[in-house]
């Protein structure tokens, strides 16, 4: 420990809650705890006495070592370096902490999240001259971060003043000055390339601004029936095994956000074995390059300190926001936020806070609101616009939506993607149930869809979402009376309502065409469903058998299109639509001449 710093001692130790005397410190302060330095962070002062939650195991540490103040609460480091990155629940570098100690994360460990020995390329921004008054946010010049990603510097949004002198354009290192301003009080200040923010505290904007696009995902149940807007807030609730982790990472994926942030919070370490593994090799749809040139991933497994995952989200919404402030559209995605409400319980009962329901601590539900409230579209202060979007997992025990996590979240969010667990034992994948899964934005996606795609969008999923409505009452039906009790028209709704759940929603994460779907694809094959089903309607009106209808060879083909047709054949596509109302013409051909002889 330094031996300038301020000094205390333990006083007593509860699992990952420890009691320390140390004059001076204060409300959220980060403090280094034993021998051996296990970070930690003020929740609750007494006078000189203070309550630390540390983000590392206690084991070991006993009462009377020493405990010290660093002055400053948790914090980030944010500039160049940070995509590509693997880092724990207080944004330590993984991969560099491997290089060092190898497989185990030893306590009290303090390494920098950005490497200081590389140097980056920059290039001021030529609008600025020395003796100019700059705002906070300015933009003081960028550099290339990866080949996919140019990383905008930014004066820090708690520096002002009048610069003195910026750094020509050339290579420099994380801790070299790129120039020196003035601030209003005579004070100078050293300008770097990265900064540290305080990960409770918001980054400032100029304004907040209205979404104008939908988060393409290439997931069509979610694009087309339940979007999620760029800015917007989105959960995934579900129970043990129907897909959440799954349909989180095919977001990652394949999502039209500039940078990604994945926040692995307290999930089992194998998921997060298979992302570390995985998202290294995969390739970005949109550059051709390597997906992790836009990613960063946060890792804490849920044998890691519980108190660290409870930090973990912070830290990854406070990387958002700064992509967010260079102008960048980021999503980050939380897996899951059931992990993270765990560790409020559990440090709220050592605290001896008294627990309402479900012994969550009262203040989950505003916990949870200030976490969701960081997303949206804004106006930075560099003038850029820029969007954080924020889609967390929630896993209810048993499936139960009504469990304090999933209904408070619910409150909150404006896009819901409910997982069912008896679509995900039907094989049914992703298995986001069309009856209880919700969206806000459908004006918003509907104006864009208008725009970029087709003027029936909304139309045809209206159509949709009434036909598998239908579908769920004509089912309880057959389950009661067998579906002979049905007309005819009725069973070809049931067709209708599965050619759409079959050909349209029904999406393989694992084959090479399926897995990604465009917009223009997404809305071609749902029109494809509607038209077979519209016209087959037509047709049993002219009392053309139902029984027929439902052996014509088009309909497994229908069925199989997803899977034939890549996003870029829209015209195959269209072709196929044509043809199938070409065969329904000849079968009411066919009817009319039958019908003819038959009088």
């Amino acid at each position: 420990m330094n031996d300038n710093a301020r000094r205390g001692i333990i006083r007593e130790i509860n699992g990952p809650i420890v009691n320390i005397r140390l004059p001076g410190v204060r409300s959220g302060e980060q403090v280094r705890i034993g021998n051996i330095g296990l970070v930690g962070e003020a929740i609750a002062l007494n006078g000189d006495e203070a309550i630390v939650q540390t983000y590392e195991s206690t084991e070991g540490v006993c009462p009377g070592e020493p405990a010290q103040g660093l002055g400053q609460p948790l914090s980030v480091e944010l500039g160049p370096g940070l995509l590509g990155g693997i880092f724990d629940g207080i944004q330590r570098p993984l991969e560099a902490i491997f290089l060092q100690a190898g497989d185990h994360i030893p306590r009290g460990l303090a390494l920098p999240a950005l490497d200081r020995e590389r140097e980056w390329h920059f290039v001021p921004d030529p609008a600025l001259e020395s003796g100019m008054e700059l705002d906070p946010g300015t933009r003081l010049g960028r550099v290339q971060e990866t080949d996919t990603i140019e990383h905008r510097i930014l004066l820090p949004p708690d520096i002002q003043g009048e610069l003195l002198e910026l750094a020509p354009e050339g290579s420099y290192k994380l801790e070299e000055a790129i120039g020196h301003i003035k601030a209003a009080d005579g004070t100078r200040h050293k300008l770097k390339m990265y900064h540290r923010w305080p990960v409770r505290r918001p980054r400032p904007y100029r304004r907040r601004d209205n979404s104008v696009a939908p988060l393409i995902t290439g997931q069509r149940i979610m694009d087309t029936f339940f979007p999620l807007i760029k800015g917007g807030k989105a959960a995934v609730p579900g129970p043990f095994g129907a897909g959440k982790t799954v349909v989180q990472q095919q977001i990652a994926r394949w999502s039209n956000a500039d940078i990604v942030i994945y926040v692995g919070c307290g999930e089992r370490g194998n998921e997060l074995v298979d992302v570390l593994e995985t998202f290294p090799d995969l390739q970005d749809p949109y550059s051709g390059r390597k997906l992790m040139e836009r990613t960063l991933l946060v890792a804490n497994t849920s044998n890691m300190p519980v108190v660290a995952r409870e930090a973990s989200v912070y830290v990854g919404i406070t990387m958002a926001e700064y992509y967010r402030d260079q102008g960048y559209d980021v999503v980050m995605l939380a897996d899951s936020t059931s992990r993270w409400a765990e560790a409020l319980r559990e440090v709220s009962g050592r605290l001896g806070q008294m627990p309402v329901e479900d012994g969550y601590p009262a203040y989950l539900a505003s916990r949870l609101a200030a976490v969701y409230e960081r997303a949206g579209r804004v106006e930075a202060n560099c003038g850029e616009k820029g969007s954080v979007t924020l889609i967390g997992a929630v896993s209810p025990p048993g499936g139960d939506f009504s469990e304090p996590v999933t209904a408070h979240t619910k409150e909150i969010i404006q896009t819901f993607w409910a997982l069912s667990k008896e679509l995900a034992d039907a094989r049914h994948y992703p298995s986001i149930d069309w009856v209880t899964s919700f969206s806000d934005h459908i004006a918003t996606a509907a104006s864009w869809w208008h725009r970029e795609v087709g003027d029936n969008w909304e139309q045809w999923r209206t159509m949709a979402l009434a036909l598998l409505a239908r579908d769920a009452e004509l089912s309880r039906i057959v389950n009661l009376v067998g579906p002979e009790a049905l007309s005819s028209a009725q069973r070809w709704e049931l067709e209708g309502a599965a050619l759409i759940k079959e050909g349209v929603l029904q999406q393989s994460a694992l084959d090479p065409i399926d897995t990604f779907s465009s917009p223009e694809k997404q809305y071609l094959l749902l029109e494809m469903m509607l038209t077979i089903f519209q016209k087959g309607a037509d047709l049993i009106e002219l009392g053309v058998p139902v029984q027929e209808l439902m052996e014509l060879p088009m309909l497994a083909r229908a069925r199989r299109a997803k899977q034939i047709y890549k996003s870029e054949q829209t015209e195959q596509l269209r072709a196929q639509t044509e043809e199938f109302v070409q065969a329904f013409e000849e079968v009411r051909l066919e009817y009319a001449k039958f019908k003819e002889h038959s009088q």
